[in-house]
């Protein structure tokens, strides 16, 4: 039966965001959440987890007061977690999540058969944490999933290209990352949090693990995007047309 990894990430909750006058963008009563695209995640392994069998495991790296986020994963229907936090994981670069990762996927939860993460977190998007993940691992990546069946010793998936479909089948252990429409993520009920307080959770401190270095990813500033709307009306003859499409051509829409 097939040990299945899920890798999420704990992200500022947009909807909290506020845009300030002045065109900065206000955090100071944000709230956070799993992304949005790691719920997708978790949710893929814990329906082939339903489907084949043995466990479904959520791993992450993040600050010692994101043990929230742990109790979301475990109430999405994970079997176990494991918290590798620190107070410097606030901003870690993408080369290092994957190095925390993957010494702790290596060291602690080995053997594994398939890792799943999201197609990019919800706040920076860099979509690299997956690929990396799977180099450090030495296992196969396939990125851009709608869809994923295993079958014994192997993983058959779709995946999403600009030609098309691919259908790509791969041995196991491989990583995957997944498009948001390969499934819907479920709303935990409140039998689900009650259990998931129940449910193992490691926890793994920094000086557990090799030296990554001092965290590298630095914000220097950020700006809400802003749209601005002329109103201009036109009638519809021929010569309000015309003065249509001068119009487009002035603003360079169209040539």
């Amino acid at each position: 039966m097939p040990t299945i990894i899920a890798c999420f990430k704990w992200v500022v909750d947009e909807a909290y965001i506020r845009r300030t006058p002045s065109g900065d963008l206000d955090f100071s009563s944000v709230d956070y959440k799993i992304g949005d695209y790691d719920r997708n995640a978790i949710e893929e392994a814990v329906r082939l987890r339903d489907a084949f069998g043995g466990s479904a495991i959520a791993v992450t790296a993040s600050v010692p007061e994101a043990t929230k986020s742990i109790k979301d994963a475990l109430s999405r229907g994970t079997d176990q977690a494991y918290f590798i936090a620190d107070a410097s994981f606030a901003n870690l670069e993408s080369s290092q999540t994957a190095a925390l990762l993957a010494e702790v996927i290596r060291t602690r939860i080995q053997p594994f058969d398939l890792i799943i993460c999201g197609e990019g977190s919800s706040d920076l998007y860099a979509q690299q944490v997956g690929p990396r993940l799977a180099e450090k691992l030495g296992i196969p990546c396939i990125s851009f999933i709608q869809k994923i069946s295993l079958d014994g010793g192997q993983i058959t998936v779709e995946r999403r290209v600009e030609e098309g479909i691919e259908v790509i089948t791969v041995p196991l252990p491989a990583l995957v990352t997944v498009l948001p429409d390969i499934n819907v993520p479920r709303i935990p009920g409140v039998k689900d949090t009650l259990m998931a307080s129940k449910k193992p959770v490691v926890t793994i401190k920094k000086d557990e693990l090799a030296p990554i270095g001092e965290p590298c990813l630095q914000t220097v500033s950020l700006k809400a995007s802003r749209m601005e709307r002329t109103c201009e009306r036109f009638g519809t003859d021929a010569a309000e047309i015309t003065r249509f499409v001068g119009s487009l051509r002035k603003k360079g829409v169209i040539f």
